[in-house]
């Protein structure tokens, strides 16, 4: 999931005496494999910019941890910002990489990353909204609806992310569950996470017709309708939750490319939408559905897939080069899919991913 952005200052002080104000620096920005350009001012990162400018590149988590917005450096230098370095090495700056969520301009720059039609005409909005009601999916995932004002509605795309923002500033990321035509109310869910502040506050206080402040729709991870390849789904946890954005949307525009979603867990008791997943496979021949236990209990007298889900997809897949693979949830199911899937010849640009990540401002989805 995603995280919250940091925001860092970048001041020019153009003098005529002693007493004049700094003045803002702006920076000009070319997208090579575009042609488009765009400027980033002060307290922006070049990914806040372009969003601003209705430039979408691939991001996901805009904290710097997962990757998804790493483009190539061409011209110019910048401040790199917070990244991790096993996101980020050394050796990939040396070669010209850089985070573009955390990237912040010192001079004009020359960068080559590849734009995002789909969701350029899509405003990112802030607004309030209420809980319209509350439900216990599992023992530790509550499914919140969140009603919006009156005449308003959050257009987005199947598969991107709201932020929920907390009174002190800090930000909580959580994908859309609900397709975009079914937009009256919007379907979070949320999972409970030891000592997380917000989630423990979710399940022990909060009531509905409660008030909340989101942003959004943020993320590209959403389906490439223009492409015809067979479409392998990955989810981990509630990472189930876009997952059943996008399949809801594909459904109801008739999209009929062979789709098999593998969804790990740990035990029975954590497929909270089994039964829901069984009935789509029963409407619509196309998909299949492969569920994963990482640690089944006795009780659950399970004789399906064990282990992990990125390796039960491999089992089941292991030539992926005709294949597109779409794979949401925690950071480690993420990193180990991304390894694996490009051993059995996965292609880079037919992998789309979000990673639910922790980060100093966020907890994940």
């Amino acid at each position: 999931m995603v995280g919250g952005d940091g925001e860092l200052a970048t001041t020019y002080a153009h003098c005529i005496n002693v007493n004049d104000p700094p003045l803002a620096m702006t920076f000009n920005v070319v997208n090579r494999s575009s042609g488009k350009q765009f400027q980033v001012e002060q307290n922006e990162t070049v990914l806040q910019a372009a969003l601003r400018h209705g430039r979408v590149f691939p991001y996901s988590c805009r904290d710097g941890a997962c990757g998804s917005c790493k483009a190539d450096l061409i011209q110019g230098r910048v401040d790199y910002g917070q990244v991790q370095a096993q996101v980020l090495t050394d050796e990939e700056k040396a070669d010209g990489k850089v985070l573009l969520c955390q990237a912040r301009p010192l001079e004009d720059l020359i960068i080559a990353v590849g734009e995002i039609a789909a969701a350029q005409n899509i405003e990112i909005k802030m607004m309030p909204c209420r809980v319209a009601s509350m439900e216990n999916l599992a023992h530790d995932v509550m499914a919140l609806q969140l009603q919006l004002p009156q005449q308003q509605r959050l257009q987005f795309l199947a598969g991107q992310y709201i932020d929920i923002l907390l009174r002190d500033g800090r930000r909580r990321s959580f994908s859309l569950a609900n397709a975009p035509f079914q937009d009256n109310t919007l379907e979070i869910h949320i999972r409970l996470v030891p000592d997380g502040r917000f989630t423990n506050h979710v399940f022990s206080a909060m009531k509905e017709r409660d008030i909340l402040r989101l942003q959004g729709p943020l993320g590209t991870f959403f389906l490439r309708e223009e492409s015809q390849q067979p479409i392998l789904m990955m989810a981990g946890g509630t990472g189930i939750a876009p997952v059943k954005s996008i399949l809801e949307d594909a459904f109801v525009k008739g999209i009929k490319r062979p789709i098999h979603l593998f969804w790990g867990v740990r035990a029975k008791r954590d497929l909270y939408l089994d039964t829901m997943i069984d009935g789509w496979c029963a409407r619509h021949p196309g998909l299949s559905y492969t569920p994963v236990l990482s640690e089944p209990q006795p009780d659950d007298w399970w004789s399906g897939a064990v282990g992990w889900v990125h390796q039960a997809l491999i089992d089941a897949y292991p030539c992926l080069d005709e294949y597109e693979v779409y794979a949401s949830g925690p950071p480690p199911m993420i990193e180990a899919g991304k390894s694996a899937f490009a051993s059995h010849g996965l292609r880079a640009d037919r992998l789309f991913y979000d990673s639910f990540e922790f980060s100093s401002d966020a907890q994940p989805r």
